[in-house]
Parts: C-alpha cells; structure tokens; sequence
C-alpha cells in the first residue's frame, strides 16, 4: 500500500549503536581506509613498474587490486562521513549510488576470481600452450568481460529498483544495499524479487562453475604428478585459493546477516558481519599475493629500499 508521502531521503539507523564510540570507530575505519588504499595502490604500483611481473596472472591481480579500492572508495568514505554526522541521513540519489558500487564491487570480485581460476588451470594443465591460450589480447578480453558483465547484468536489474518510490526511511545498516531499500518500497515486490533471484544465479553459478571446473582439472592433474609437481602447483594455487575463500567466508556472513534474524547477536557482531566481504577481501588480497608471490615480495622490498634511499638522500641535502 502507498503512504501519503513518498520518502527522498532515508537513515542509515545502524550508527545509532555506533555513537558512544564514534571517534574510536572512525579512527577505525579510518585506518582501514588508509592501508585498503595504500596495499592496493603499492600491488599496482610494483607490477606496472616491474616489467618482468608484466603476465597475465599479474594483470589479473592489478584487475582485482582496482576493484578493491573502487570497493573501499564505495563504502569507507561513505562510513566515515556519517559517524561524524549526527543525522545518519542519506539521500536516495547518494543511496542509489552506493548501492550500485556496492553490489557492482561484490560481483566483479567474484568474477575476477573466476578468470583467475581459470588462469590457473590453464598455467597448471596446459603450461606448454600457455602463453598462447592467455594471448594478450584474451587477457585484456578476460579483464574487460570481469567489469563489464556483472556492471551491465545488475545495472539490468537496477533499473526496477530506481523506477520504485519509497513509503519507509529506516535502513536497518551502515550502508545502503539493495534488499534493504526494496523492502521499504511503497508496492509490492514480488516481480523484483524473482527478477533478482535470476540475476542472483546469472551473477554466482558461471562464475561458480569455472572455478570448480579449474580446480577439478588441477586437482585431477595433481594426483597423476609428482610430488615435486604437486608441491609447485600448491604454491601457485595457494594466494588463489585463499583470497576465494576469504571472499567466500564474507559472502556467506552477509547472507546470514541479512536473511536471517539475528537479535540474539551482539549489535557490532552484526556490523563486522555485514562488512566483512566489503572490508576484509581488499584488505586481505594484497597482501596475500605480496607475501606468497617471492617476484611480487621481492618487488615491493626493492620498491621501499629505493624510497628509503630517497628520502635519506633528501635528509642530507638538507
């Protein structure tokens, strides 16, 4: 049914929890921002600088490194400006926006791991046709498809949740998402839900399948190999694998979180679970590829060496 009045603006009522510690909580997530950026910005830096990390799997972990910050830029400014708001108000325009970015990042990390997978697989089970299968010109193919399919398949979807009006202005979150602001619309939205529901399996199941599919052949090639083989290909896995699973744990707290009731949860348990898939993979994914890959963490050294000697060469001008 439609209320007398159509909503333009809606609070984000969540930070009420949040106001006897505000400054300890921006200060927080002001930290966060910060090394979310900076991680990601050093990943990009050292491979577009190295000239010998200048493969596919580096392009694809640049490709990924991009959509974290396009993630951290989403969300963390968005956080910090309301804990020193004493409104918590959002307008729709604002909150449309957000909820684009938001769930455009959550898909295209989710697709770029998919291409990774598949990277993998074809390094692993086809090394001799490798440089001819990830083509620079397939790479570039790859990248672009894991940008714009999951931006052109939800902006599809967007479209129903932009033409609605809305009878309610409390969103029960730090930041605008989709499921939340559809349920304050002034109709029903029975058609949307379905709608979603099919974009939902367009937007996991390929994606799912392919890195399945890659680690099932890498698994099958694995128990034939040596175990000199074996322990190489691990290696190579390994920064994949943990950054799937770590995008895979986020996912299902937020599913949780929002589909379940969760008032016998402690309040800022439910904030960290709802934040964790947009927080921790951009957090976590530089630095498990910094550290796991030796040519990428033998860069990065070399990078603050030099930025080292830099600025003592500076000093002593001085």
């Amino acid at each position: 049914m439609e209320n007398g009045s159509v909503v333009t603006s809606f609070i984000l009522n969540a930070y009420t929890e949040l106001e006897d510690h505000r400054y300890l909580y921006f200060s927080g997530f002001l930290l966060l921002f910060i090394l979310m950026v900076l991680t990601n910005v050093i990943l990009i830096t050292v491979i577009y600088i190295e000239r010998g990390l200048h493969e596919p799997m580096y392009f694809f972990m640049c490709s990924l490194a991009v959509n974290g910050i396009y993630g951290s830029i989403a969300l963390l400014p968005s956080i910090l400006g309301h804990l020193m708001s004493n409104t918590y108000e959002i307008s729709l325009t604002a909150c449309l926006l957000q909820i684009f970015c938001i769930h455009t990042y959550g898909s295209i990390e989710f697709t770029n791991l998919a291409v990774m997978g598949y990277d993998r697989y074809v390094a692993i089970c086809q090394p001799l046709h490798y440089h001819q299968l990830m083509s620079y010109r397939k790479v570039c193919t790859l990248i672009a498809l894991s940008w714009f399919y999951p931006c052109i398949l939800f902006g599809l979807y967007f479209i129903l949740t932009i033409q609605r009006t809305f009878c309610d202005s409390i969103i029960e979150k730090v930041y605008c998402i989709n499921f939340a602001l559809v349920k304050l619309s002034c109709f029903e939205t029975s058609l949307q839900s379905k709608v979603g529901f099919v974009v939902t399996v367009f937007a996991i199941v390929p994606q799912l399948l392919m890195i399945l599919f890659s680690y099932a052949q890498i698994l099958r090639i694995c128990l034939l190999a040596s175990k000199e083989s074996q322990a190489k290909a691990l290696q190579t896995c390994t920064p994949h694998l943990l950054a799937v699973i770590n995008y895979a744990v986020g996912c299902f707290f937020e599913v949780i979180q929002t589909r379940f009731n969760m008032r016998h949860v402690p309040y800022n348990a439910r904030i960290f679970l709802s934040l964790y898939v947009l927080i921790f993979p951009p957090l976590c994914n530089p630095v498990i590829y910094g550290i796991s890959i030796q040519a990428i963490r033998v860069q990065i050294f070399r990078l603050f060496i030099m930025c080292k000697n830099t600025v003592s060469s500076l000093h002593c001008r001085c």
